[in-house]
């Protein structure tokens, strides 16, 4: 596949790494900063997958259906933890886990393709 075939799921995930860091950033800056590691090491992890699997895909590599599959599970992972704080009132966890609920179907969506 060529990498405009992949555009959708390229902006899915270079949109996610930015709202990924993001939220680590804020959730830094948050008082008690202790119960939101976890939060804070799935959002690096999440951009930092994220980013990888937008370079892959605009290499139009043949790799890009397991890079993305693996973006996925991590995307979801990042929205699950996010989604926890988002119920707590924090409006950039609210933010992240939607941007990685998105950026995850656009992933799995890519890998039933490629």
């Amino acid at each position: 596949m060529s990498h405009q075939e992949y555009q959708n799921c390229i902006e899915a995930c270079n949109a996610c790494a930015v709202i990924c860091n993001h939220c680590a950033i804020a959730c830094l800056n948050e008082e008690d900063v202790s119960h939101l590691k976890k939060c804070i090491q799935l959002d690096l992890e999440c951009a930092a997958i994220c980013r990888s699997a937008a370079e892959v895909m605009s290499l139009g590599s043949r790799y890009s259906e397991q890079i993305c599959k693996v973006c996925a599970e991590i995307c979801n992972a990042c929205a699950e933890e996010c989604e926890k704080h988002a119920s707590m009132g924090m409006e950039h966890c609210r933010e992240c886990a939607e941007a990685c609920r998105r950026c995850a179907q656009a992933c799995e969506e890519m890998s039933h393709v490629a």
